[in-house]
């Protein structure tokens, strides 16, 4: 049954629904907006953890105008950071750089903390770094900071029409509880 009272969490199981993928979402009552924010709701490894990052560079790469942006969402474990280098190469977009907050929502649709990996306001290129297929299952944002479902990583690659290739580095222990 269509949720009125949430449309963005509707989008997002609508769109797997379309791919022929049903998800079970679950809400928190506190917000899961953080890879370890969630982890720990969901009592979960932090690598467990979808992070949906929008990075945005000029629409066209070999011209000058920096007017006109093209978003790209990486999707990488919650233990890692998006290496822009290597995101930039494997999408042929050098001038890349992360979006503001208000770039994020106005290309996906969503706000930062509850952006999917997929259902986003435009079809836009998705890359999802190969480490994520080392778990059976994972979790990703389900529209809002208090919705999450778990997808496992064959399904996450079609469903957000990804392109599997190396974009994350990882981030020595260390720095994550810093």
């Amino acid at each position: 049954m269509p949720d009125p009272a949430q449309p963005a969490r509707q989008r997002v199981i609508d769109a797997a629904a379309k791919r022929g993928i049903r998800i079970d979402v679950v809400t928190f009552d506190g917000s899961t907006h953080t890879a370890q924010a969630a982890a720990d709701a969901i009592g979960v490894q932090l690598g467990q953890i979808v992070k949906s990052l929008v990075f945005v560079a000029p629409a066209d790469p070999v011209s000058d105008d920096d007017t006109r942006l093209q978003a790209i969402v990486a999707l990488v474990r919650g233990t890692d950071r998006v290496d822009i280098g290597k995101l930039a190469s494997v999408t042929g977009r050098p001038r890349m750089r992360r979006a503001t907050a208000r770039e994020a929502t106005v290309a996906t649709g969503y706000v930062i903390g509850g952006i999917p990996p997929f259902a986003h306001r435009e079809r836009l290129p998705v890359v999802m770094d190969p480490a994520l297929d080392g778990y059976p299952e994972v979790w990703a944002a389900a529209g809002t900071p208090n919705d999450v479902f778990a997808i496992t990583p064959v399904a996450l690659a079609m469903i957000s029409d990804a392109l599997v290739a190396p974009c994350a580095e990882d981030v020595p222990p260390a720095e994550l509880t810093a």
